[in-house]
């Protein structure tokens, strides 16, 4: 028998218990885990400094490394998300729709759980705890695949995580992780349809491209982030330096930071030394077009046609000058990965415009796009954010881990 094979038996076997779990008793799983969390943290971060040291022997760069660390509060953090699912309702169960028949037939749709989620993941370690809790409280059961970066951080969390889920009543085997983190068995994973239901790649374009193309098991693919700010001819220039700003650096390695800024001829003078200004304090990169080097002078790099396609995750900024707000729109359209872009303007008619063309999971009017993250939307921890259109899109929180299901009750009736 085969690992995965192995391991999707014994997922198998757990999804009916929990799929089955009250709400009540799910949610004592998720303060279970959320206490061992906390009462564990010298342990999870001697084990995630093990991951530390072994990124910067291997050279990874500072930010990648920062996605990888763990600490105090970023514990606390992880916690916190397991307990704010607590408080969400249970999405298992829920009547979508009811209809009675000509023929007397009762029909309802209801919510229920997918089954077994496969989930393959890089770096940051607080995803397996965020996937594994929201699959718990959707009633799924869960196969984790993290990246090998973060094998020893993963690997406590999951094992406190089977603890809660022991004391709670229910098989540890309910999440589960690949601790195999090569390529083979990431393949077996890919193919395992007897047993995972649907998988889920999250983390950088490589990695989901590779699940997308040779996957049998049905992918959920959530996104790369080619993030876009558009900044429009009426815009107020200090709210978008601030938008702009906390887009690139309030945190540049994750899939909602900005990667690129399209700026309006008309304001192109005056807001781009504002913005560079603001970016200079963070040392960020300008990769721009001719006439953003020529306002703003030789520190700026002339970009090349892939920065305009690159998703930097790092202190790095695509930056165009534009003739109007469909040059714009063109631009996005073009680059864009599918994920989250923006307007800031003082245009009701081109913000209605921006967000009824822009064809992304998440179209922003005048706020960052930082702001897409299931726990921001208020639907808890998320396990990625979907870039395609089936079946789900955007955030995906408890309700996008579940599907429908049909309850037809009759008294005798048959077809004739």
């Amino acid at each position: 028998m085969g690992y995965i094979e192995e391991l999707g038996q014994k997922a198998a076997a757990a999804k009916s218990r929990i799929a089955a779990a009250s709400a009540g008793e799910k949610n004592r799983i998720l303060e279970k885990i959320a206490e061992i969390l906390r009462e564990n943290k010298e342990a999870i971060l001697a084990e995630n400094e093990k991951d530390i040291d072994k990124a910067k022997e291997n050279g990874i760069t500072e930010v990648m490394v920062d996605r990888l660390r763990l600490t105090e509060s970023r514990i606390d953090g992880i916690a916190d998300a397991c307990l704010q699912l607590v408080n969400l309702e249970d999405p298992v169960g829920e009547v979508l729709s009811g209809s009675n028949r000509p023929n007397g037939m009762r029909i309802t749709k209801i919510r229920v759980p997918l089954g077994v989620v496969g989930i393959i993941y890089e770096s940051r370690p607080n995803v397996t705890v965020d996937a594994a809790s929201l699959c718990l409280k959707s009633g799924n059961a869960a196969i984790l695949r993290g990246g090998k970066e973060a094998f020893y951080s993963n690997r406590i969390l999951m094992k406190l995580m089977q603890r809660a889920l022991e004391l709670c009543g229910f098989a540890p085997e309910t999440v589960q992780l690949v601790e195999d983190t090569s390529r083979d068995v990431a393949n077996d994973m890919m193919r395992a349809n007897r047993y995972i239901d649907v998988l889920i790649p999250r983390g950088g374009a490589g990695l989901i491209q590779a699940v997308v193309k040779n996957a049998t098991v049905p992918v959920i693919e959530t996104g790369t982030g080619n993030c876009h700010i558009y900044v429009d001819g009426t815009a107020d220039l200090d709210m978008a330096v601030s938008i702009t700003d906390n887009g690139k650096t309030q945190r540049p390695s994750v899939c909602n930071a900005l990667e690129t800024c399209l700026v309006h001829e008309d304001v192109a003078e005056q807001f781009l030394p504002k913005l560079k200004d603001a970016l200079d304090a963070h040392q960020v990169q300008i990769r721009g077009c001719k006439r953003t080097k020529q306002i703003l002078g030789n520190s700026v790099v002339l970009a090349a046609e892939e920065d305009y396609a690159t998703e930097f995750l790092d202190y790095i900024l695509a930056v165009k000058v534009v003739a109007s707000i469909d040059e714009a729109v063109e631009h996005i359209r073009k680059y864009t990965s599918g994920h989250s872009e923006c307007i800031v303007t003082k245009d009701y008619g081109n913000a209605e415009k921006f967000q009824k063309e822009v064809d992304s999971a998440c179209v922003y009017v005048n706020c960052s796009t930082r702001f897409t993250d299931g726990g921001e939307f208020g639907l808890g921890a998320e396990i990625g954010i979907s870039t395609q259109k089936l079946h789900v899109r955007g955030p995906m929180g408890l309700r996008e881990l579940t599907t429908q299901k049909y309850l037809i009750n009759g008294n005798g009736q048959i077809r004739e």
